[in-house]
């Protein structure tokens, strides 16, 4: 169902930038809300749209993109991209995470990774593709990490409903071993009934942040209150549910949409930093990853990224540019 009119206003990331907040009802932690943020391309970008006589990749489409673990959206040259395409991008800031974390509330808490089913058409609906709209826009959804995952798993439930999945570095299996996930999941299943919100071991050294940041010697900027050095606390009810997420990936999930996973090349796991982790994925186990990503439907894409780190987009120029690479000759064969 269409939402009638839409309450922007300016984003923290300033200029082009503009958010709006969906309410989410209430839980025992108080008032529950998302954020959706979209780019307004500046006058320039809209002109040379506008006067380009090659038809754009991602032209007629809207790209909606959802953030991973600990984290929210603050990647702007992101968006810049996918207007330079011909796109229009909104960014979901989830319950709990970002600009959507209310004073009292559990950092990124859930017990289900269904409840993002509220989160995710809220936002569709403002985007103009609810369901029951009649929308002549294609819908491609972008998720990375934990994001990545769970949109993975909403468009498995919801066929039809997007006609491209694009994933960077998805978490769509357990660091260790299935295996080890197995007797995980079993062992929470009981302690996560018990007490949701008790705390488990919490793996993150800080050495994302510290390859990230600009402060340490990276080349970002941003929120360390919503992306913090060593993530949030990881609760038993938030874990079990993510290992049920993985266990149905394994299974298989035969999405009909066809899906890009963007990888790097190698993963770097450490207990002590090293400069190499600038240059990694420092927090995903990228070939078991792959692995996992072809059985997520009957056409999946696998590219691997020399030198990119965790969120694909956040890694060297160079690296990110063969990424936008990608993604535009993907999208040639398969929009």
């Amino acid at each position: 169902m269409q939402r009638g009119r839409v309450d922007w206003k300016p984003d923290v990331l300033g200029a082009n930038f503009e958010q709006t907040t969906l309410p989410l009802g209430r839980d025992n932690e108080g008032e529950v809300v998302a954020t959706l943020v979209r780019y307004v391309p500046t006058p320039a970008t809209s002109r040379r749209r506008y006067m380009s006589r090659r038809r754009l990749v991602a032209e007629g489409a809207d790209v909606l993109y959802v953030h991973g673990w600990s984290d929210y959206f603050f990647q702007s040259h992101l968006a810049a991209f996918w207007a330079e395409q011909g796109a229009r991008f909104f960014a979901l800031d989830l319950r709990k995470y970002g600009r959507s974390l209310r004073p009292g509330q559990t950092p990124g808490f859930t017990q289900s990774l269904e409840t993002y089913d509220a989160d995710i058409e809220a936002a569709l609906d403002v985007m103009g593709q609810g369901t029951g709209t009649r929308s002549r826009r294609s819908l491609i959804l972008l998720g990375h990490s934990t994001g990545g995952l769970v949109l993975s798993l909403w468009l498995s439930r919801h066929e039809g409903r997007a006609q491209a999945l694009i994933l960077n570095s998805p978490w769509l299996e357990y660091q260790l071993t299935a295996a080890v996930r197995q007797v995980a999941s079993r062992a929470l299943k009981i302690s996560s009934r018990l007490e949701p919100r008790a705390p488990v071991l919490n793996p993150d050294l800080g050495f994302y942040n510290r390859s990230l940041s600009k402060e340490k010697g990276g080349q970002w900027t941003f929120d360390e209150e919503w992306r913090p050095v060593t993530s949030f606390t990881p609760r038993a009810a938030w874990l079990e549910a993510i290992l049920v997420g993985h266990a149905q990936v394994a299974e298989g999930l035969n999405i009909s949409a066809p899906v890009l996973t963007l990888l790097s090349a190698r993963t770097l796991f450490a207990t002590k930093w090293s400069e190499a982790m600038r240059s990694a994925d420092i927090v995903i186990d990228v070939t078991t990853v792959a692995d996992r990503a072809v059985k997520l439907g009957r056409v999946v894409t696998i590219a691997h990224l020399p030198g990119a780190v965790h969120d694909v987009f956040l890694s060297a120029p160079e690296v990110r540019e063969m990424a936008f690479t990608d993604i535009r000759m993907w999208l040639e064969a398969y929009l």
